[in-house]
């Protein structure tokens, strides 16, 4: 019952916002009482912040098995645009949930999901600075700018992409890898 309550709630969120879905909305979609919710979260603010911070820590633990995987840098950073792209593809209503109604959460809790999502960018700064400094990638790059450049990107994604349409996920991230590690890689000039 438990992830029923966060699979209508994130529909909910996605459809209606977080603030203009009620408990009420919650518990009427899945004919349940009132108690049964408050059963397993003791507040609206609760579950959005379990919604946010199960969507960075798998992010996190995902991204992490890239990383350890052995592959030159630019595999990797090309994995972890195709692990953001796949996931918005499959994820999409959480992945809009946890970017857009962030700002509904306690400040302690923004606080502790900020700090995931900054070990997240810090994961793809590093990426970028061994890929310089082993010169994979271009050495006068500033990882901290480019890997924001990579979010910014990948990111947006969950705004327009419809899985429907006329890229599929992979493909999309085979577009976004060539634009930028074309841009970065060292065997294309500078």
């Amino acid at each position: 019952m438990k992830d029923r309550i966060k699979e209508q709630s994130i529909i909910f969120f996605e459809k209606k916002g977080f603030s203009e879905t009620s408990i009420q909305d919650i518990v009427e979609a899945l004919n349940v009482t009132k108690g049964t919710f408050y059963y397993y979260y003791s507040s609206k603010e609760q579950l959005l912040m379990e919604i946010h911070k199960e969507y960075i820590d798998d992010l996190l633990q995902r991204q992490q098995k890239i990383i350890d995987s052995g592959e030159s840098q630019n595999a990797k950073l090309k994995g972890i645009i195709h692990l953001l792209i796949s996931d918005i593809a499959r994820n999409g209503d959480s992945g809009k949930v946890f970017f857009r109604e962030m700002r509904h959460l306690a400040d302690d809790n923004a606080t502790e999901i900020k700090k995931r999502r900054e070990q997240f960018r810090f994961n793809i700064e590093e990426v970028i600075r061994e890929g310089a400094e082993n010169g994979e990638f271009k050495q006068q790059l500033q990882p901290d700018i480019t890997a924001l450049a990579v979010l910014g990107m990948t990111n947006w994604t969950y705004q327009w992409f419809n899985t429907a349409g006329e890229l599929t996920a992979d493909e999309l991230a085979e577009q976004y890898s060539s634009i930028i590690l074309h841009g970065i890689n060292m065997r294309n000039g500078g």
